[in-house]
């Protein structure tokens, strides 16, 4: 036998070693980030890092596997809404466009998961996850998955894929003779959507009914459980599939006994819609799961009443079909502190950078002693067009020109040298720092009653504003916690 053969007959017996072998043949290093997310015969890759020049030996390695019982592509990478030309191009000069969003390496990989799918048989798990999937990839991806023989996950979450699209898969799952789980989330989907996954239970219904009646022949029982066909739908967060969608499901779930779980989270769904279901349920006694939670269109008598009859079906709590945990709420994001670039001077020298920061609560210099609360409080800057808003370098000098303390941590400690550029990034918590400096003749100094009116006032009112931002953060921290009990009640009745 050729050597050649030889090693790539061995290689195909280890996805990493073929990949290395790849790779090697190629002249490149193989990338850290396969072997990391390599365990247990799982690969699952975050892919938007990977340059173009990378994918050659990937895509190999995966179009003559036959070891790995579960793939992984995701990509979170996300594009502005409502941004075209070069405002886009302004705002997110910064992210470069990962190479997964080219026409040509889409198509490249769903046909090198159809050439894994055609050969592998411990393949079970597929998943693929916001990638711009277009006709002729889903096509490429059908015949794969028509042609799998052991396939019984497939996740296509955040591929927008549409209903076309959905019409497209549907053609090769409805006969997969493997297939049990299906995920569709966020797959911009219609009640036509709805319509056609309905389409694949009547059929799937009609088929297993003919093989029940079969091994009913000679007084046997059929075996639902073991028959093949989906068990799980997961359509969530597709808005668009509304009360029309549900409908479409309800008709197709009131006489099957074999579904076993339905997801509709975030469809869109009313009252109408999910009376429809409970109407399927009362006749369906093989439904341990349908999920309609975060429709806030549904009352929640109505939805309580729902997850009840779903969970009387499971009958236990140890089922093969859990209720997917719904994300907990989580704080929003405290925004970064706006940067303002400065270039002062000129010179062939190079560009120095100094950033200057506000100065943060705990840190202290040396040889300083911590003053009372009275001298650190500061309240928080107005937004700017508000009655008594001032620029914050007007503020500055007024504060000087009251005699009040003013802190050496603002003052800019570097000397700047004559001839070279330099630039500056100020940050700053609010968008008065933007202003333009006024000048010093325009600052109205006060006189000695207005001093004596000024500390009255900030004896006054200083303990009320403390004791008000005390106030607001109990309330907010209530506030959270209310979401979380209420998060937990649904899940422990669950």
């Amino acid at each position: 036998m050729i050597e050649s053969v030889k090693i790539r007959r061995q290689c195909m017996l280890d996805f990493y070693s073929h990949y290395e072998h790849l790779c090697v043949l190629q002249g490149s290093v193989p990338l850290k980030a396969v072997k990391a997310n390599l365990t247990q015969g799982a690969l699952d890759l975050i892919v938007d890092r990977i340059k173009a020049a990378d994918w050659a030996p990937l895509l190999n390695a995966i179009r003559h596997n036959k070891t790995l019982t579960s793939i992984g592509v995701r990509s979170f990478h996300q594009q502005g809404l409502g941004e075209s030309g070069v405002e886009k191009y302004k705002t997110y000069f910064r992210r470069r466009i990962p190479a997964i969003r080219s026409k040509d390496l889409t198509g490249q990989l769903c046909k090198a998961v159809k050439g894994c799918l055609s050969i592998s048989d411990v393949l079970k798990n597929l998943e693929l996850q916001g990638l711009l999937l277009r006709e002729r990839d889903l096509i490429l991806l059908t015949k794969g998955l028509a042609t799998a023989s052991s396939l019984e996950s497939v996740s296509l979450a955040h591929c927008p894929v549409g209903d076309g699209g959905l019409e497209t898969i549907c053609q090769s799952i409805k006969n997969s003779a493997t297939i049990r789980y299906v995920n569709f989330t966020g797959c911009s989907l219609t009640w036509r959507g709805a319509e056609h996954m309905a389409n694949v239970l009547k059929y799937q219904a009609m088929k297993r009914h003919g093989e029940a009646w079969a091994e009913s022949l000679r007084y046997r029982r059929p075996d639902l459980d073991y028959m093949t066909g989906l068990r799980r739908i997961t359509f969530n967060c597709n808005m668009l599939v509304g009360d029309r969608g549900a409908s479409a499901f309800a008709d197709c779930l009131g006489e099957d006994l074999w579904l076993k779980a339905l997801d509709l989270q975030q469809c869109g769904i009313s009252n109408e819609g999910a009376r429809s279901l409970l109407d399927a349920l009362q006749t369906n006694t093989t439904l341990v799961v349908l999920d309609i939670r975060k429709n806030p269109l549904i009352d929640h008598v109505m939805m309580k009443t729902i997850i009840e009859r779903a969970l009387k079906n499971g009958n236990s709590a140890n089922s093969e079909y859990k209720w997917l945990m719904s994300p907990s709420s989580k704080d929003a994001l405290k925004m970064r502190p706006k940067k303002r670039t400065i270039v002062l001077g000129s010179g062939r020298k190079g560009k120095a950078t100094i950033r200057i920061g506000l100065p943060s609560k705990k840190t202290v210099s040396p040889g300083k002693k911590n003053t009372a609360v009275k001298d650190n409080y500061s309240p928080k800057p107005l937004p700017p067009g508000t009655k008594g808003f001032l620029p914050w370098r007007t503020a500055e000098r007024a504060k000087r020109c009251r005699g009040g303390p003013v802190d050496s941590t603002e003052e800019l400690p570097v000397k700047i040298q004559t001839g070279i550029p330099v630039k500056v990034t100020v940050e700053s918590a609010s968008t008065s720092e933007t202003e333009d400096t006024e000048d010093l003749d325009d600052v109205i100094h006060p006189t000695d009653l207005a001093k004596s009116l000024d500390k009255i006032h900030v004896m006054k009112y200083q303990p009320l504003e403390l004791e008000l931002e005390e106030c607001m953060e109990k309330l907010k921290e209530e506030q959270r916690a209310r979401v979380k009990a209420e998060e937990r009640i649904m899940e422990v009745m669950i």
